[in-house]
């Protein structure tokens, strides 16, 4: 059986072009599911499958894109899968059946 190895910079890399290659696949999803462009809290909670409370931690969080400009806190979702497509934020939600991070 064949032993593979790599540099730093080369898993960096392939990190890098899964996400590159990801982040369109999400949002095509994002149009064949219908997911509203702005989700409410609750539909927010719902489809990461979060309790409010961390709801409430991340949408206090300075780097998380929720909008209050119309009135209760929204997230639209296409930002949300363009934060969440940062692996350093992928662990702050687990996604829920179909949209799931391999």
């Amino acid at each position: 059986m064949a032993n593979l190895s790599f540099t730093d910079e080369e898993i960096s890399n392939l990190v890098t072009e899964i996400k590159n290659q990801l982040i369109p696949v999400l949002l095509e999803e994002l149009k064949n599911k219908n997911l509203p462009p702005i989700l409410t809290r609750v539909e927010f909670m719902e489809l990461v499958g979060i309790s409010a409370s961390k709801c409430n931690e991340l949408f206090n969080r300075q780097d998380f894109p929720v909008t209050r400009e119309l009135g209760h806190p929204r997230v639209v979702t296409k930002d949300f899968f363009e934060w969440l497509s940062n692996s350093t934020n992928a662990a702050e939600v687990q996604m829920n059946y179909p949209y799931q991070i391999v």
